[in-house]
């Protein structure tokens, strides 16, 4: 299985931020794994307004209506 594209190190921050005071190095490479798997999910779906709009580049406001999709906010 190949690795995450997100590096552990910010994932320990996020975990700090969130307020953990102890992340492990496992729970950092999870929280990458699933923050890439939303974030394909969401490039994904901005690609598609996108390709709806008839361009080729995927825009701000792409990745924002596809955000709101995914997530919900």
């Amino acid at each position: 299985m190949k690795g995450s594209e997100l590096s552990v190190a910010p994932m320990h921050r996020i975990c700090k931020k969130a307020g953990a005071e102890r992340v492990s190095e496992s729970a950092a490479k999870e929280l990458a794994k699933a923050l890439e798997d939303v974030g394909i999910k969401i490039a994904s779906e901005a690609k598609d307004y996108a390709e709806h709009a008839k361009r080729k580049t995927v825009q701000a406001k792409d990745i924002e209506i596809a955000v709101r999709k995914i997530i919900g906010e």
